[in-house]
């Protein structure tokens, strides 16, 4: 690599390099430095087939140089002629200087992917550059703010007044237009903290607060921002409290109304198979007095009569007047006929008892208990003959 000393009168700025920002205080600082021991590193140029040179990088240096009246500096000739990688190699020379800011760099990016010269992709930007796409897809979101915004974006992360770093600009980025550049100005005036920051967008991202109290958030400063957001915040954990204790109370009452449910339903089946473990000779009577009538409920399909009285019914004479009871002959072949017999004479009791016809209460209920230990004597009697038959 050859090192030529060139005049500087014969060396021109390149006007299209990714950086232009430059502190005076810091190029004076550097002509000190230049003019006590010299230019120690040399600035690159191409040569523009007039005579004449085009800075590659080391405009700082070539400004600082002529602040102190330096006829020449060294300088490295390239050759190279291909736009692009000429402006590759600058930016990739500007990104290990601390004071190439963030805005500088995320400007270079946008050209070399838009400017019709180069349309490179953000994979390429990154194989070339070394940087992962990520961060250049950040430093992309830098140019959504204003120029105001802009100019006060430095590098670094010192929090300093009327300074934006890229930390401080990222929590705003997504945030609509009319309370970006406002918020950002905020956040530089009152040298805001990124986490307070990233509460304020918090606030202006909630889609519960309407537009005209967003409006009026924006009068105030960054303290009145926060405690804003702290009113905010307490309010959301009290709904969020609420809502959940809703949700607890509507699923225990779901779960007891369940529990009610399962309990009636296992109540009844224990119920129906009680029922159903009933042996088919046995029967029920259920009398119930009051004003107007009795009723008499029976189970089994195969018994007719489940009411039946011999000497109960001859001793009731008078509760049956229009009818006499006859005494019956329990037989196995008379069986069937006396239980036809039993079962018309019950017939006749219950339509009397369901009718009013039978005003003694006491009585016909001694008397349908009668009728009840009768049957079972009947059915005593018939299990007794089919034994015997079966012998």
């Amino acid at each position: 690599m050859d090192i030529t000393l060139i005049k500087l009168s014969l060396i021109d700025e390149d006007k299209d390099q990714p950086r232009y920002q430059f502190s005076q205080d810091a190029l004076e600082e550097l002509a000190n430095s230049i003019k006590e021991i010299g230019l120690l590193s040399p600035i690159k140029v191409r040569d523009t087939g007039d005579g004449r040179f085009k800075i590659i990088y080391g405009n700082r240096r070539y400004k600082a140089s002529q602040m102190i009246g330096l006829e020449s500096i060294p300088c490295i000739v390239s050759n190279a002629t291909d736009e692009l990688d000429i402006y590759f190699e600058q930016i990739a020379e500007n990104l290990t200087r601390e004071d190439f800011s963030p805005i500088e760099e995320a400007e270079a990016f946008h050209k070399l992917m838009n400017d019709d010269r180069f349309r490179s992709s953000i994979k390429l930007l990154s194989s070339k550059l070394g940087k992962p796409e990520n961060y250049i897809k950040n430093k992309l979101e830098l140019l959504k703010f204003g120029n105001a915004v802009k100019r006060l974006i430095v590098g670094g992360t010192q929090i300093r007044k009327d300074c934006l770093t890229e930390d401080q600009l990222i929590p705003l980025k997504d945030l609509p237009i009319e309370y970006r550049d406002t918020l950002a100005l905020t956040t530089a005036r009152d040298e805001l903290p990124v986490s307070d920051v990233k509460k304020i967008a918090k606030l202006f991202k909630d889609k519960s607060i309407s537009d005209s109290t967003k409006q009026k958030l924006l009068l105030k400063n960054g303290s009145g921002l926060i405690e804003s957001w702290s009113v905010f915040e307490q309010n959301r954990k009290e709904k969020l409290a609420r809502e959940k204790q809703q949700q607890e109370d509507t699923k225990l009452a779901e779960e007891r109304k369940a529990a009610k449910e399962q309990e009636t339903a296992i109540q009844a089946s224990h119920t129906m198979n009680e029922q159903a473990q009933m042996p088919i000779e046995q029967t029920s009577v259920q009398i119930a007095t009051g004003a107007s009538a009795a009723h008499v409920h029976t189970i089994g399909d195969q018994v007719k009569a489940e009411n039946l009285m011999n000497s109960s019914l001859q001793d009731q004479d008078t509760l049956l007047p229009h009818k006499s009871i006859p005494t019956y002959t329990l037989d196995k072949d008379s069986y069937s006929i006396t239980l036809d017999h039993a079962y018309a004479e019950a017939e006749a009791l219950l339509e009397q008892i369901q009718n009013g016809v039978m005003q003694q209460l006491d009585t016909s209920e001694q008397l349908a208990n009668d009728m009840i230990i009768k049957l079972q004597q009947l059915q005593e009697l018939w299990r007794t003959i089919m034994r015997e038959s079966q012998a």
